[in-house]
């Protein structure tokens, strides 16, 4: 409700009347992402930046 109604801006009576998937759209939700990192990349990162003991 928050995104259609303050961040979309939409009247209650025009979020109300959106199916799913057009809100879902509207948020933002079929936007391509990103192809991520394979695991030589990662394994990569997690040399340069390991986990430490507290």
């Amino acid at each position: 409700m928050h995104i259609g109604l303050c961040l979309l801006r939409l009247k209650p009576q025009d979020f109300w009347s959106l199916t799913p998937i057009e809100f879902f759209a509207m948020a933002g939700g079929l936007k391509p992402r990103g192809h991520g990192i394979d695991g030589q990349r990662l394994d990569a990162l997690m040399g340069d930046f390991p986990d430490q003991d507290a």
